[in-house]
């Protein structure tokens, strides 16, 4: 791949998940389901839901913070933020543009992107190539998702995998070479998008009385078909940036997949034959917190300990889209 100077570090890292625990049983009260249901297809015990007026923002804000306090820098000196969500405050504008304002930053570059579950992966990408062309200097990345403002309570088979929940991180550029994030692999199909939507509320279906009442501003998604695809693309996702950045599996030092089934975490980890006790897991407190997702995993895991200075850390995703990347990152 080309080199790119200056390199791209994360100076920081930060994770909110609202205060609201709801567990299985909690869910049981609301759907025709169980505690064992819900975890033998799944792997999920409990998730996160958003209290009464609690926003995208509000969430993305409270990550945002804990980041630039472990970062150790002033907000002045951020110029850049982007903010990868499905479930924005509003259409227009930008969720992005609200967190900027609400932080008290500067007239800077914001915006969202969407990449559903991919997002944070893709905004990472984003930002640090921003970072590298020299026009940028400290870039604010949060995944955000209120995933609870678009869940169907009617139908079990998707609204049990859901929480909310918000991640970010500080990019900077640094001098030293080899280190931060390394490279990234973004890709897209938008052939099915049926297999995971939200049908309604769009310019294709624009809200009407006849589109609530269908039930068509919830999430509908293929459980069966996104589970083969997801297993399918993450794995070769993950070995084609291994591939081209000369390394091999056994050289990884963490993985932090999206969270979004255990069963699909233990299929890929057969996939690119590695044990378990590489991964880094939190899918059964904190459930599919899609664009938060990858985020909420490596604050956790770097604050546990997990990841240190030197180590080999890959980050993996899939989502709606169909939307898929890896980023494989140098810890420094």
């Amino acid at each position: 791949m080309s080199q790119f100077l200056p390199s791209v570090i994360i100076t920081g890292t930060g994770a909110y998940a609202p205060a609201n625990v709801v567990t299985n049983d909690d869910m049981a009260k609301i759907v025709d389901t169980s505690d064992d249901w819900i975890r033998s297809r799944s792997g999920i015990s409990e998730r996160r839901f958003a209290g009464d007026g609690e926003s995208t923002s509000d969430m993305a804000v409270a990550a945002a913070a804990q980041a630039i306090d472990a970062a150790g820098i002033d907000r002045s000196e951020i110029d850049l933020v982007i903010v990868a969500t499905m479930t924005p405050d509003m259409p227009f504008p930008s969720t992005a543009c609200i967190v900027q304002s609400k932080l008290g930053l500067g007239n800077i570059t914001a915006f969202d992107l969407q990449a559903a579950c991919s997002g944070f992966i893709y905004a990472l990408n984003t930002g640090s190539n921003m970072l590298r062309s020299g026009a940028y200097k400290k870039a604010l990345i949060i995944g955000a998702d209120k995933m609870s403002s678009v869940l169907d309570f009617e139908d079990r088979t998707t609204c049990v995998l859901f929480g909310d929940g918000a991640s970010a991180v500080i990019l900077e550029a640094s001098d030293s070479a080899g280190v931060g994030i390394l490279d990234s692999i973004t890709g897209s199909d938008g052939s099915n998008p049926e297999l995971l939507y939200q049908p309604a509320g769009g310019s294709s279906l624009p809200a009407s009385t006849e589109s609530v009442t269908a039930r068509q501003h919830y999430i509908k998604m293929n459980g069966k078909e996104i589970f083969k695809l997801a297993v399918r693309v993450m794995g070769q996702v993950s070995c084609d940036i291994l591939e081209r950045n000369d390394y091999n599996t056994a050289q990884v030092d963490l993985v932090i997949p999206h969270q979004a089934n255990m069963r699909i975490i233990d299929s890929l980890a057969k996939r690119i034959h590695l044990p378990l006790e590489k991964f880094h897991n939190n899918l059964d407190r904190f459930g599919n917190t899609s664009g938060a997702s990858i985020g909420l995993a490596l604050d956790e895991a770097f604050r546990a300990g997990r990841i240190r200075t030197g180590d080999l850390v890959l980050l993996v995703a899939f989502g709606a889209g169909l939307t898929w990347g890896s980023t494989l990152i140098k810890w420094q």
